[in-house]
């Protein structure tokens, strides 16, 4: 068994199964589609996002921070020319009281990311029909 396996349920969705849970996809009304969930790059984005906010919030609770007031931001630069990015911005709004001496050490913690550094160092592709 495949580890995500993707079924077409109507329309412009698209929702994949993997693990027991169902990731239900669209896309924007402007793409045809009915915009009722996330379109698969805008989750793309989102595991970024989670990704480094699982690390920041790890970090905090090992060093027994209040994590009360953390948040944390994804931006894209967009290249105007060909559509791509240009840069991922993650801006993370520290808690009330967070020690600055901790604040190069949960930046690294963030930069330790699964995601970040598959992005970084990517995987080779494959794509063929199965019969």
């Amino acid at each position: 068994m495949a580890l995500i396996e993707v079924g077409f349920p109507g329309n412009k969705r698209v929702d994949a199964n993997i693990k027991g849970f169902t990731v239900n996809t669209d896309q924007p009304i402007s793409g045809g589609g009915d915009g009722g969930a996330p379109s698969p790059f805008d989750l793309f984005l989102s595991s970024i996002a989670t990704c480094a906010g699982i690390y920041a919030l790890i970090f905090c609770e090992n060093k027994g921070i209040d994590t009360t007031g953390l948040k944390l931001a994804l931006d894209v630069i967009r290249n105007e020319e060909n559509g791509g990015m240009d840069q991922i911005d993650l801006k993370l709004n520290l808690p009330e009281g967070f020690p600055q001496k901790y604040e190069k050490a949960i930046i690294n913690a963030m930069n330790l990311c699964t995601v970040k550094k598959f992005i970084a160092n990517p995987p080779e592709f494959t794509t063929s029909i199965q019969k």
